[in-house]
């Protein structure tokens, strides 16, 4: 492997970092194993109602960080994807939707091919069980071209997403202050205990000031929000596939782009990183950028994503606590290495780099 990589193990749980919404104390029916069963018996019967899939055989594919799970179904004649979304806990139109702007686009998204919206069903097209992360967990010598296709994707949606955009939520201020109160009251909070007094307090809303400004400064573009290796596949055609966009909204041009190269589950170095992000600048619009140089593109990118980091630590905290999910937090010391590493250079991050290096970092160590 080569020098500088750091690839996490692969789990077989697929991390969907934008569920905000669900509420605390929600019984979860894929953990409970009398409801997992129930809605399993019912899919089984609506794929019976429909030729192409009868006498299917029906095994899991994978689950996620929200109420979703994923079935393969296959027969003699082909092999689909049946997503399972309970209600009310998951609202399958979003997915629906975005599923057909990203068709629209050109982009290799799973096509829809039968819903049931009152159970929160959904038949999808297959596209396969390469991932993005286990392709370069063992292949990294395929990083490059992985990543030449994801980036030229990420162009093609920001720039062809343009008509789709408007009809999406905002990634607006309450957005994204909300999923920074995420590391604070989760993980500094809830699991380390850390108490801000009035200093710290002040600090940090100054720290929080700064990146929401940052990205709402930005240029609005179409945003997957959770474009990295887990929801990436390796495709024959039209590399890559895309999975989990049933959350984007119209936000800041450098978000995806974060998730992609300073990614939670796989690092890499960052003259690497800094290479491939200068690349897509060079390859996107003005037009789609808004006419940012390469200076300020490159202080926007760093800072995105350090509000992408403080919050995904903060979820996983959250999964752990809330939702009974530990294994995430095993993920928390690569996603704030990424905020450290940029100390000498912010100097506005400064005091949120002293708080992950003294007491965050040391807490999830001695609670480990």
């Amino acid at each position: 492997m080569p020098t500088g990589i750091t690839i996490c193990y692969l789990r077989t749980v697929s991390a969907s970092l934008q569920r905000d919404d669900t509420e605390p104390g929600v019984r979860d029916p894929i953990q409970d194993e009398t409801a997992a069963d129930e809605r399993l018996a019912k899919l089984r019967r609506m794929l019976e109602r429909n030729r192409p899939y009868r006498d299917a055989e029906i095994t899991p594919a994978s689950s996620d960080a929200s109420f979703r799970r994923y079935f393969r179904v296959r027969t003699a004649a082909g092999s689909w994807v049946a997503m399972d979304a309970p209600p009310p806990m998951e609202n399958c139109r979003p997915f629906i939707e975005i599923a057909g702007y990203l068709a629209d686009m050109g982009l290799n998204a799973p096509r829809v091919l039968e819903t049931n919206l009152d159970d929160g069903f959904l038949v999808l097209t297959d596209l396969g069980s390469r991932q993005y992360l286990a392709e370069l967990q063992e292949h990294p010598e395929h990083a490059e071209s992985l990543y030449r296709d994801a980036l030229a994707a990420l162009v093609t949606m920001q720039r062809a997403g343009r008509p789709f955009q408007r009809k999406l939520p905002p990634y607006d201020e309450k957005l994204l202050r909300f999923e920074l109160s995420l590391f604070r009251d989760w993980l500094c909070g809830r699991h380390l205990g850390i108490e801000f007094d009035a200093r710290l307090e002040r600090e940090w809303q100054r720290t929080c000031d700064s990146l929401v400004a940052n990205a709402l400064r930005q240029a609005r573009v179409f945003v997957h929000r959770d474009y990295h290796s887990r929801n990436l596949m390796v495709t024959d055609e039209n590399n890559p596939g895309i999975l989990d966009f049933q959350d984007a909204v119209e936000g800041p041009f450098t978000y995806d782009l974060v998730s992609l190269l300073k990614d939670c589950y796989v690092r890499w170095p960052k003259e690497r990183v800094l290479g491939w992000a200068i690349g897509f600048f060079e390859a996107t619009d003005a037009s789609v950028h808004g006419g940012m140089s390469a200076a300020g593109f490159l202080r926007a990118f760093e800072l995105m994503g350090v509000q992408r980091h403080l919050k995904a630590a903060g979820i996983f905290a959250r999964l752990n606590h809330r939702d009974g999910k530990p294994g995430y937090m095993l993920d928390i010391p690569r996603t704030l290495g990424y905020i450290v590493e940029l100390a000498g250079d912010h100097t506005e991050l400064a005091a949120l780099v002293t708080l992950i290096e003294e007491r965050v970092l040391p807490g999830l160590e001695a609670a480990a």
